[in-house]
């Protein structure tokens, strides 16, 4: 990257800089010509300077000059005016270039300002192009939150500053230099004493203002570390909690906050004093010219015109020469932090830009073999993980990598997938390097897939997909407004120096999961689920998520089948006391009461949860079915059993998990809203106490809880009130809550709660699990089983993954890497979060469904057990970084080697 930032903003806009330093030199013109239109107001018409006598006029607009040689030439007489007519005309054009000389401001600020917004675009997808060219040890060594903190927040200034860059000490210097000529020529002696006050402050505040920049960089710097800090604990969040080091971490975040504090706190003392001096030296200048002038128009010296023009032009002095010298400070502080951008976004090794350039076409397959010649690689401690390693992986064999305790399978492994890269010898495809080969090859060719995965915070389908995204491949047809925007994006982007790619084209590459389009993708996507056995898990998370109506029609429009379906089916197996249907005249016993009362979902904040009991317009139709009284009381109630059978209890006590209506951290709340509320009649109580304890009975389930409160007397009127609610339903909450509708599907309840239209029975334990099962065979008869998957894959998977059990996250990994039916398909420990007998089944069905239709890729497996290389064409073994044992399984154990041992 350019060393400068000046040379940095020149080399990319300097035909832009140019026209807008053409439009400030112009700007000048007015600018100039607005100081001197004072005086001739004020020594003209108001003092009635050439109207002396009555009737006297004046020419106006009169264009005339001295030519060398020549003499006077007039070029328009002007217009005769009278003395009033006169003060019309010129304060008229004092307007007019009031007027103008706000336009060109205008202008040059709207010009400068897009300009810089453009170079802050371009300089932060330069960083990202970089990030995406950095060798891999480079990541090692940075922290990703300090990465993402000088992208997004320290350039940010730059952006304001380029367009300043050259435009503004142009700008400023001229308008400094054209209110300083103005007052030379109107009085020497007044130009020299603002001229002397100007030199002071420009000798001066810069030489102060070095502190400021060096407290700048300390605050940055200290800034940029407690993001860094911050980004580790988020990201080790799980081991300050195992290992209680949460006050250590408190401790080390306030003092590097005391830090920061404190350079602050030297940095605005220093900033003000600055600022105290540089305004001290503004306002004298003012006493000066009040003074000295004063005294000169008394001698007769000056005229009072004069003097007036003059005082005025210095009222713009001051601001341009603050703001110049605001702009020089700018200037260093900016290169301060744009020389700390490009040390750390500088690495040696960066991969060249060809190896990352977009290709629209697939690159032929590849037929020759992956090498490692003398291959050595070694750890940032100088570890030697593979020592002058050489073998060859043929076209369609497969392969199992076993290590020994000291390893070196893995690295061999990460060198395949050019994530580590060798100290000396070579990864070749053939005659080719791999690392001199473009990822347009390796990264559609191969596929890798190890137990340290990462996921996007995006959908299942997103993540499973993002190995198909290689280029835009179908454009997306815009019309109308929407065109219009396209094109000023794609504008924009160019002028930018970013890519014109379109983000909203169709990126997904079918023919290399072996599809001809999206309607026939789902099927290959179906059967890597199947083999990693996923499949099973995005259908329980498609039952427990809310499907898109627009996407999901199909399940919307039979969703009465599938009840019906679902009951008939539980009455032929006489399991239809596993499910309680909500029927729109009856109570459920099953549900709770908040349940109950409301009968539908809640598809907004407005009633959901213990927004609930809060809500003015619920409340008001519990106090008209007489029922406020009654859960209150029945809260209390809830309240003081609760409190009595679980207080002693510790917190991870199994029985809590019984306990819906009240968590184990709530219980000291609760007993001591107990105590404030004994014996204090309903009307006393608070609104939002008694929304606490209302809450409590709403979650209240009587064969759950069991603790005798729910009578057929309350029921009735709980369905009663349902009806009431329903009945005089505001407009506000109209889009709030869903109604259950025996004949519709709610979008708002989840899938399941659709299939089920009801609730599972609290007195069958395992009811749950045998309804999943009903409902998986209900879908697959229906022909709905790729319907509920297809919800499945719309399930977000949280920041990493984590929102997937660490087997879920390693399974759609591989699924990631077998979808794209690469060549060489290299797996690094892919599986070693699930049990051995699922790794066996999951390395069965790859190997399978990696040889369909005639598709034979080599397979490179880094196995977590010596037993699973029984089943590949060839076992390679590494012992301390060395190859050691090379051949096919058989051959192995008849050597009595170390594979033997490892397997006995």
């Amino acid at each position: 990257m350019e060393p400068s930032i000046a040379r940095y903003i020149w080399t990319h806009t300097k035909k832009q800089q140019l026209w807008i330093l053409m439009i400030v030199v112009l700007s000048m013109i007015p600018y100039f010509m607005s100081f001197d239109l004072p005086k001739l107001i004020v020594n003209g018409p108001i003092q009635g300077s050439g109207f002396e006598q009555p009737g006297a006029t004046q020419p106006f607009m009169r264009l005339h000059y001295n030519l060398p040689f020549i003499g006077e030439v007039q070029f328009f007489s002007g217009f005769e005016l009278d003395r009033k007519a006169t003060l019309f005309a010129l304060s008229l054009v004092f307007l007019l270039l009031v007027v103008i000389n706000g336009l060109f401001k205008l202008y040059i600020n709207t010009y400068k300002g897009r300009l810089g917004e453009r170079m802050l675009r371009r300089i932060r997808f330069d960083l990202i192009d970089r990030v995406l060219r950095f060798p891999p040890f480079y990541f090692k060594r940075v922290k990703s939150a300090e990465v993402a903190t000088m992208v997004k927040d320290e350039v940010e200034p730059l952006g304001g500053f380029i367009g300043d860059a050259f435009v503004q000490p142009v700008l400023l210097g001229g308008q400094a230099l054209t209110a300083m000529l103005f007052i030379v020529v109107q009085n020497f002696w007044l130009g020299m004493i603002a001229a002397v006050i100007v030199a002071i402050q420009i000798v001066l505040i810069p030489r102060m203002r070095r502190r400021l920049i060096v407290l700048g960089r300390e605050r940055q710097l200290t800034a940029r570390a407690l993001s860094g800090r911050v980004g580790e604990i988020v990201d080790g969040i799980g081991a300050v909690h195992v290992h209680d080091t949460s006050n250590y971490e408190r401790a080390d975040i306030a003092a590097r906050l005391g830090l920061i504090f404190k350079i602050r706190f030297d940095l605005y003392q220093w900033k003000f004093m600055v600022k105290f001096l540089n305004n001290f030296l503004a306002q004298v200048t003012p006493f000066l010219f009040y003074m000295i002038g004063g005294y000169l128009v008394i001698q007769g010296r000056l005229d009072v015109g004069q003097l007036v023009a003059v005082i005025g032009a210095y009222k713009d002095l001051p601001g341009p020469m603050k703001e110049l010298i605001d702009w020089d400070q700018a200037r260093q502080d900016i290169q301060v932090k744009y020389q700390q951008v490009v040390e750390q976004f500088t690495a040696e090794g960066l991969i060249a830009p060809r190896i990352g350039a977009l290709t629209i076409d697939d690159p032929d397959p590849m037929t020759n073999p992956l090498s490692a010649i003398s291959l050595s690689i070694a750890d940032d401690g100088g570890a030697m993980l593979l020592d002058r390693i050489s073998l060859q992986v043929k076209p369609g064999e497969t392969v199992a990598l076993v290590s020994t305790a000291t390893g070196g399978a893995e690295a061999l492994a990460e060198a395949f997938a050019r994530l580590n890269w060798p100290g000396s010898g070579r990864v070749a495809s053939g005659a080719d390097d791999l690392l001199e080969l473009p990822e347009s090859v390796t990264g559609r060719r191969m596929s890798y897939a190890s137990s340290d995965v990462f996921l996007f915070q995006a959908s299942l389908r997103d993540n499973l997909l993002y190995g198909l995204k290689h280029a835009p491949l179908t454009s997306v047809p815009y019309d109308g407004a929407a065109a219009d925007q396209h094109r000023w994006n794609i504008h924009e982007a160019r002028r930018s120096g970013n890519p014109d790619f379109d983000i909203h084209s169709d990126w997904i590459n079918y023919a290399s999961a072996g599809a001809t389009g999206p309607h026939d993708l789902f099927e290959a996507v179906r059967r890597v689920l199947d083999a990693v056995v996923l499949s099973r898990d995005i259908l329980d998370l498609g039952l427990r998520s809310t499907a898109d109506l627009t996407r999901h029609t199909e399940l919307a429009r039979r969703i009465v089948e599938l009840r019906a379906a679902l009951r008939t089916r539980l009455e032929h197996e006489g399991l239809s006391g596993l499910v309680a249907p909500f029927e729109p005249g009856a109570y459920n016993k099953e549900a709770t009461i908040g349940q109950n009362l409301l009968f539908g979902a809640a598809a907004g904040p407005e009633l959901a949860d213990r927004a609930l009991a809060a809500n003015p317009y619920f409340a008001s139709v519990l106090r008209q079915a007489g029922l406020d009284h009654t859960l209150y009381e029945m809260g209390m109630e809830i309240a003081e059993q609760a409190i009595e059978l679980f207080a002693d209890l510790p917190p991870d006590h199994p029985f809590f998990q019984q306990l819906a209506f009240m968590s184990a951290e709530e219980i000291p709340t609760y007993k001591t809203l107990l105590q404030r509320l004994k014996n204090r009649p309903h009307e006393a109580v608070s609104e939002n106490d008694r929304a606490m304890i209302v809450t409590l009975s709403f979650a209240y389930i009587e064969p759950r809880h069991r603790f005798g409160l729910l009578s057929d007397e309350l029921m009735s009127k709980i369905v009663a009130a349902r009806n009431r609610f329903y009945e005089n339903l505001p407009p506000e909450l109209q889009n709030a809550i869903e109604r259950y509708d025996p004949a519709k599907y709610i979008a708002a309840a989840t899938v399941m709660d659709n299939v089920l239209f009801g609730r599972v029975g609290n007195n069958h334990p395992d009811a749950p699990d045998r309804i999943r099962s009903i409902v998986y065979d209900i879908l697959d008869e229906l022909g709905l089983y790729a319907e509920l998957l297809d919800v499945g894959l719309d399930f977000n998977v949280g920041s990493g993954g984590r929102r997937l059990t660490g087997g879920q996250r390693q399974k759609l990994d591989v699924a990631r890497a077998l979808l794209k039916r690469p060549d060489f398909l290299i797996l690094n420990r892919p599986l070693s979060a699930i049990d051995q007998r699922m790794q066996d089944k999951v390395l069965r069905n790859v190997l399978e469904e990696a040889r369909r239709d005639d598709h034979s890729p080599a397979i490179v497996w880094v196995v977590t057990n010596p037993a699973m290389g029984m089943i590949f064409d060839r076992v390679i073994v590494f012992d301390s970084g060395k190859l050691v044992e090379d051949g096919t399984p058989e051959t192995l154990l008849a050597g009595n080697g170390i594979f033997k041992e490892l397997l006995s």
